[in-house]
């Protein structure tokens, strides 16, 4: 048995603190009242981190796909698509209604029962990675058997159109469009990108990075977020920084990396729950009338991110302990049933 390879944990981690945290800035922080510089500060560097975010995690997420969109029968692919619309579903219906509670927390939520259909199918949530992954299972299984070399750069030009602005503005469907190229590399190259991060080196990371705040800066200063092609192009160099870095990590600092392999192997729960006890605490902290310094800016984001992943991993651990793990995985019911018949149907043999 192989030893589990340990930066794609190490990514996974550092994509889920770093998806907190643009919340926590976002959500939360910039509309503090004494929010300043400092906090600005953060929602400038939270904004760079667009290009590298979601595309690794699903550059990640493609890359231990292929046992699943490549199984004969179409069993594996099905289940899995499945249970990520279903838990998508679940989370979408449980926020609709905590949300409620917190009107003033700046984040979608429905507030009819056509509004919470759009959620579910074509104007996507906060959550929108997990449909989007169910539904990039399925393309990746209609399009198995057509070469790489014709899928990647078809892939490409959906997602220089996805970014250009040309999609109607339909919560995240933008994203869940144009992100299909990294799912897809990541299915498709999986080999190469595994040889890339055991080439990777701190020189190597640092000119990645070097490239990546250029490029950044480039695209800033002269304004070409929205020139076709200029986005996929910039989160490739992002993405590749980003394996590199994680690779170097994994290799080179061990206090570092054992954390994020942890919380990397629990991103599912963190995922579907933050944007819950952010709201709340953003709604407690209004009404005590929470007021920011500058001092408390540099680290309050830091802070909150890490107490709202820390209350996340008590829920679910409670969640799980009451026996409600289904709400994690669905399909635990689906199972436990079929197990009930097959042992009903041995006991009457």
């Amino acid at each position: 048995m192989t030893a589990r390879v340990g930066w794609p944990d190490v990514a996974k981690g550092m994509c889920i603190i770093l998806v907190v945290l643009w919340h926590v800035v976002t959500k939360h922080a910039i509309a503090v009242e004494g929010a300043g510089p400092v906090t600005d500060a953060w929602a400038t560097l939270n904004a760079q981190l667009l290009p590298l975010r979601m595309p690794l995690f699903f550059l990640i997420s493609g890359m231990f796909a292929g046992r699943v969109v490549n199984a004969p029968a179409g069993t594996p692919w099905r289940r899995r698509a499945g249970r990520l619309a279903a838990v998508y579903v679940i989370w979408v219906v449980i926020q609709t209604f905590v949300l409620a509670l917190t009107p003033d927390f700046d984040t979608a939520r429905a507030e009819n029962g056509w509004q919470l259909l759009a959620q579910l199918t074509i104007s996507p949530t906060n959550l929108w990675y997990l449909l989007a992954l169910a539904v990039y299972l399925l393309v990746a299984r209609l399009v198995r058997q057509v070469p790489t070399a014709v899928v990647l750069p078809v892939a490409f030009v959906i997602a220089a159109v996805a970014s250009a602005g040309v999609i109607p503005d339909l919560g995240n469907l933008w994203q869940v469009v144009q992100n299909l190229l990294f799912f897809l590399a990541g299915l498709r190259l999986r080999s190469v990108i595994e040889r890339f991060a055991a080439a990777s080196s701190p020189f190597r990371t640092l000119m990645l990075g070097t490239a990546y705040v250029a490029a950044v800066g480039a695209v800033g200063v002269l304004g070409m977020r929205q020139w076709p092609g200029v986005w996929p192009l910039l989160a490739i160099v992002a993405v590749a920084f980003g394996v590199a870095a994680c690779a170097t990590i994994d290799h080179c600092a061990s206090v570092v990396a054992r954390p994020l392999r942890w919380v990397g192997q629990r991103t599912l729960p963190i995922y579907v729950i933050h944007m819950i006890p952010l709201a709340l605490i953003d709604g407690a902290l209004r009404g005590a009338g929470w007021l920011t310094t500058p001092a408390t800016e540099v680290v309050w984001p830091v802070v909150l991110t890490g107490a709202v992943i820390a209350i996340c991993l008590v829920v679910h651990a409670g969640l799980v302990r009451v026996g409600l793990g289904a709400l994690f995985d669905p399909l635990l019911l689906v199972d436990r049933e079929a197990a009930a018949r097959e042992a009903a149907a041995r006991a009457a043999d």
